[in-house]
């Protein structure tokens, strides 16, 4: 079995980038006991940001879904340099916040929010079950269509 979350990424044949800096005055990740609180991710691909626009709009349901994982994908990136890449240092994931920038009539959030929660579970099984909101919002920062927060229960070094 795989030790290292960028290996059971990449099991799954996707890869990890390197996490994000803070994009303003706040931190990425910050360890409080046991509980990881992840700063909302949004969509990337290839370092700049993915998927512009709104469901229900420029985006298809589709498209939101996979902007979703992408930004999944970076909660896992911060995970993995919090923890030295070890997968057995998460207990569980906890909470995600799926923010889905929408139109006023859309309203398939959790849909497109499944693209966030389907990967946590496909990297760390049962204990990628989590609670979550998904919620959708008028904007988001430089204009993607999905962002996602976490909160992580780790296990000791």
């Amino acid at each position: 079995m795989t030790r290292t979350i960028s290996g059971r990424v990449a099991e799954l044949g996707l890869a990890l980038e390197a996490a994000a800096a803070p994009a303003a005055n706040y931190v990425s990740c910050v360890q409080e006991g046991n509980l990881l609180y992840i700063s909302g991710q949004i969509s990337r691909k290839d370092g700049k940001a993915a998927y512009l626009g709104r469901l229900g709009d420029q985006i298809s349901d589709v498209d939101g879904v996979e902007a979703a994982r992408l930004s999944a994908l970076g909660i896992l990136s911060q995970i993995a340099a919090a923890t030295g890449d070890r997968l057995d240092r998460v207990a569980r994931v906890v909470r995600l916040g799926v923010f889905v920038a929408s139109t006023p009539d859309f309203n398939r959030q959790s849909a497109v929010a499944n693209g966030a929660s389907d990967l946590m579970v496909d990297v760390f099984g049962d204990a990628g079950r989590h609670a979550r909101s998904a919620v959708g919002v008028a904007a988001l920062p430089q204009g993607v269509a999905v962002e996602v927060e976490a909160v992580v229960a780790l296990r000791q070094a």
